[in-house]
């Protein structure tokens, strides 16, 4: 399999479902999971709400798609994306696809798209409905990309105390049913695999979620797990096993 970095990515914004102060931690984001070779963005252009945009996509090469709304009350510009959308993936030049949007009517696209065989990272707010969510490969809530907002709303999630974490019954079973599954017979397991388990039973899980900018920090920030970091050929790995209960 390629290197991740190797990637072709096509990113297609929805401009009616995003906000512009996302855009540069979006694609630095993108750039953790391939090069972005297509940059769109759809939206009735001739509308003022979408103004902001344009300082934005000129300084980061994005190409606005005009799509006309025909009638009050219909998205035309969902249909425009999905039209694209799926000529790029007929194209077969990219292993991947980048869709922004906080819309539920992208859930078809983005299923089809993985039945191909390439991968679906999707970008949305924390309003986005479950099933859009889950149909993608990976789901990153927007909020943690915006790091210093202007406003207390739009600010990322603050870190969660070990008291809260805790509290959280989910995010326990997940990582302990993870941890239990890439275990080997000493109880450890690779962070790596870890994180790859939870992000198949949950698309949308990242530890920034929580106030953490990698899983390690949630991880010790629970303080229900211990870790060790190995030294593996040329690099450095943690593995992760749960505390010993004291009697």
């Amino acid at each position: 399999m390629a290197n991740v970095t190797t990637h072709k990515l096509a990113v297609l914004i929805d401009a009616d479902n995003a906000r512009p102060a996302i855009v540069e931690g979006l694609l630095a984001e993108i750039a953790k999971y391939g090069t972005a070779h297509v940059k769109r963005i759809y939206g009735d252009w001739t509308k003022p709400d979408l103004n902001g945009w344009k300082e934005v996509l000129l300084r980061h090469s994005i190409q606005p798609i005009q799509q006309f709304r025909y009638t009050v009350g219909k998205n035309a510009t969902d249909s425009a994306m999905i039209i694209d959308a799926m000529d790029l993936l007929y194209a077969e030049r990219f292993d991947g696809f980048c869709i922004v949007s906080s819309d539920s009517d992208f859930t078809r696209l983005a299923s089809r798209v993985r039945e191909s065989g390439r991968i679906v990272y999707g970008f949305g707010e924390r309003k986005t409905p479950e099933p859009f969510r889950t149909a993608c490969d990976k789901f990153i809530y927007t909020e943690v990309l915006l790091g210093s907002a202007s406003t207390e709303a739009e600010a990322a999630p603050k870190q969660r105390s070990a008291k809260e974490l805790r509290g959280d019954t989910h995010l326990l079973s997940l990582l302990r049913n993870a941890i239990e599954a890439a275990s080997d017979d000493t109880g450890w397991a690779g962070l790596g695999a870890i994180g790859s388990i939870i992000n198949k039973q949950s698309p949308d899980f990242d530890s920034r979620n929580y106030g953490y900018a990698k899983l390690s920090g949630l991880v010790n920030g629970i303080g229900l797990f211990e870790t060790e970091e190995r030294h593996i050929g040329n690099g450095k790995h943690i593995y992760v096993r749960p505390r010993a209960s004291k009697k």
